[in-house]
């Protein structure tokens, strides 16, 4: 369980995230939602110790982010950011790879290599792994970012905006991936989503946040809620049942 008490991150008046306190559930997808500059990343670097909170702090499983090594977290959170720059040229194998320094500190062993070789396949990138970075689309950098991540094998998975780029066939191949590495793995994913379908479809609890604070939080069936919807973003979306999942036609 990931445990944020009184988390704050200030940037300026109006951007950052204020008094933050929540959980999110073991072993389930939580998504987090809300209009540009609600603080969904903020939150999601700072439980990451990708930044440092000014206050507050976070806690995985009883381990004290902020004062957990750094080797040790590593084994526990893996995270990808909204944008990813690398000062080197790497093809999609070695960024891959690179997702099991935790584990192999450069030296791959038998089992280092099986999760190489299992992420590549999940993201469908095995008749390109030679290919550089700089040679790929953007949805084909994300996928492979996203192989990263899934080599790094941690308990817990933190994506933000992993959909960005993507065209419909891989973000709905990559919400999959994510639902059966909860489903069949135990894991946990904790995303930043735009799009709420998305969210609805896959995803086991909603956060809400608008200004920097957390507005609404429930299950999926819960936040999937025209009333609730409204007050995040502040324009009618009417739900509808697809097959039994609610959407929100925002659209109309």
């Amino acid at each position: 369980m990931i445990q944020v008490t009184n988390l704050t991150k200030q940037y300026t008046h109006n951007h950052g995230i204020h008094q933050v306190t929540t959980t999110i559930a073991k072993g389930q997808i939580t998504s987090l939602i809300g209009p540009n500059g609600a603080g969904k990343s903020t939150l999601l670097s700072v439980i990451s110790r990708l930044l440092p909170p000014d206050e507050g702090h976070v806690q995985i499983d009883g381990l004290d982010v902020g004062k957990t090594p750094s080797n040790q977290l590593a084994r526990k959170i893996s995270i990808l950011k909204q944008t990813n720059h690398l000062q080197v040229r790497l093809t999609i194998r070695d960024l891959v790879e690179f997702g099991r320094f935790p584990y192999s500190k450069g030296r791959l062993n038998a089992e280092d290599k099986r999760f190489v070789e299992e992420s590549i396949q999940y993201m469908e990138l095995a008749d390109m792994q030679h290919k550089y970075l700089d040679e790929l689309s953007g949805g084909q950098q994300q996928r492979a970012f996203i192989a990263m991540v899934l080599a790094q094998d941690t308990e817990y998975v933190l994506l933000d905006e992993p959909l960005n780029n993507l065209d419909m066939k891989h973000s709905v191949q990559i919400m999959k991936v994510l639902r059966k590495l909860v489903d069949d793995l135990g894991k946990t994913v904790v995303l930043v989503l735009h799009d709420i379908n998305f969210a609805s479809s896959y995803s086991d609890h909603i956060i809400a946040m608008k200004d920097g604070r957390i507005a609404k939080k429930g299950t999926t069936d819960e936040m999937m809620d025209s009333a609730i919807l409204k007050e995040i973003y502040e324009m009618d979306i009417p739900i509808t049942v697809i097959n039994g999942k609610k959407i929100g036609i925002y659209f109309s």
